[in-house]
């Protein structure tokens, strides 16, 4: 069993934000063959939540205010560690994620840039296209949002 972790920019060590900023040079920059400048200055008003078991982050996310890269809070910089994809950790880490976000923040909707090969997954979490496909850094994307409804 790993350890679920969540923390602010300044409450990470040195040492997280390493294995964080590595994993996603590892997937982003040397998986997915894109070079870009991943440390964007979003980092530092971000909430950071990953999955860890034993010395190892297996999945990761960036969960961004309001006004930051969209109106509405997002989430961004989904990883999971190639060796342990299609063992459920994505999803689960990406519903925390939103949990989180409309939990403590009481944000009624998230939008997010996703990758388009990931489509299906964001439409199966509510998310619905708003922004026909575009490049980001190279890759084909979607900007998406998704909704809850409010109860009074």
């Amino acid at each position: 069993m790993g350890t679920w972790v969540l923390k602010s920019f300044i409450e990470l060590t040195t040492e997280e934000l390493y294995d964080i900023l590595a994993l996603r040079a590892e997937i982003f920059v040397v998986e997915q063959n894109c070079p870009y400048q991943d440390p964007d200055g979003k980092d530092k008003k971000a909430m950071h939540m990953y999955y860890k078991e034993g010395d190892t982050i297996i999945s990761y996310v960036r969960i961004l205010p309001a006004g930051v890269s969209y109106q509405e809070p997002s989430i961004g910089r989904f990883v999971v560690k190639a060796s342990e994809r299609r063992k459920g950790y994505g999803r689960v880490i990406f519903t925390r994620a939103i949990d989180y976000i409309t939990t403590f923040w009481k944000a009624d909707a998230i939008r997010i840039s996703g990758q388009a090969y990931l489509r299906n997954f964001y439409e199966s979490l509510g998310f619905v296209v708003q922004k026909d496909g575009y490049l980001e850094d190279g890759i084909p994307h979607f900007e998406m949002l998704r909704t809850t409804k409010k109860t009074s």
